[in-house]
């Protein structure tokens, strides 16, 4: 259920490679890769801090084969360019160097735009990975943050005589008027596990929190949170909380560090690996 929605979106399917398998008990990476095989370049809009870091020090726990770099596009890509250079100089020329991953959920133009203007000022052969949502997994995610500050049920099943926190859900990211509208399939996902009216807002963008907030009073939910749909570096979590106290509804701490980023990185990785290993053998 979304309410809210007139026509919700079909989710659209990420996944261009069947060789690598995307489901959550299938090992999104394989165990092994070549030496030469392109380094995995997250890209973080934001500083690389903590955040970050701990889901670099995940990713290479479960895959210690991957070329693993973490840069910061404070700079506006030009830490990531050097790091597409750097990549390229230890494979053999003319080779995929890198697969890029932006640490973002759902569409952000400006970081994507410092990603590509990276690889255009790199001059090497980079891949450029979608984003990490929308996907189950990321929905799951919230859920559980939403649980942890007390705004959801843990389980997913509506329980008879049981009344749930709240009856209505804020799913507010970043990425402008863009980020909101790719943030609807979240939200479809989420109202699905829910059982409860789910709509995007944008932090940086319309319809911002307050618009989504009228929005979810007019179908009669009062009870509102609001739950960050960033990892963390890309938006101060402040300006969530903020947003959440102007229209009196409940926050949840962002994604962060979640498992189910990390998974998603390799996910994104493994999926760009799939279509360079088949140009290599056409």
């Amino acid at each position: 259920m979304n309410e809210g929605h007139d026509d919700p979106p079909k989710l659209p399917v990420r996944e261009r490679s069947s060789r690598l398998g995307s489901g959550r008990h299938r090992r999104p990476l394989p165990a092994t890769l070549p030496p030469d095989a392109p380094a995995l370049v997250l890209a973080v809009p934001g500083m690389a801090g903590d955040v970050a870091a701990e889901i670099a020090s995940i990713i290479r726990l479960d895959n210690p084969h991957v070329d693993l770099r973490l840069v910061s596009l404070v700079d506006g890509g030009a830490d990531l360019a050097k790091e597409f250079v750097s990549a390229a100089a230890d494979r053999p020329a003319a080779d995929t160097a890198a697969v890029v991953v932006p640490l973002v959920t759902g569409p952000h133009p400006r970081v994507m735009r410092a990603v590509r203007d990276a690889v255009t000022q790199s001059e090497t052969p980079v891949m450029i990975s979608d984003p990490l949502g929308p996907h189950p997994l990321l929905a799951e995610a919230l859920h559980m943050r939403l649980a942890e500050a007390g705004l959801a049920r843990v389980d997913r099943m509506r329980l008879f005589n049981v009344t749930s926190p709240v009856d209505g859900i804020i799913v507010a990211t970043t990425g402008g008027d863009e980020g909101a509208r790719g943030a609807d399939a979240t939200a479809v996902l989420l109202a699905a596990r829910l059982t409860l009216p789910v709509v995007p807002a944008a932090l940086d963008g319309v319809p911002n929190v307050s618009d989504a907030a009228e929005r979810l009073r007019k179908i009669g939910a009062n009870r509102l949170a609001l739950v960050p749909f960033v990892i963390g570096p890309e938006a101060d979590h402040d300006r969530a909380t903020a947003a959440a106290e102007a229209i009196g509804a409940g926050c949840a701490a962002p994604l962060g560090a979640h498992e189910a980023v990390a998974r998603l990185v390799g996910m994104r990785y493994g999926t760009a690996l799939g279509s360079y290993e088949e140009s290599d053998e056409d």
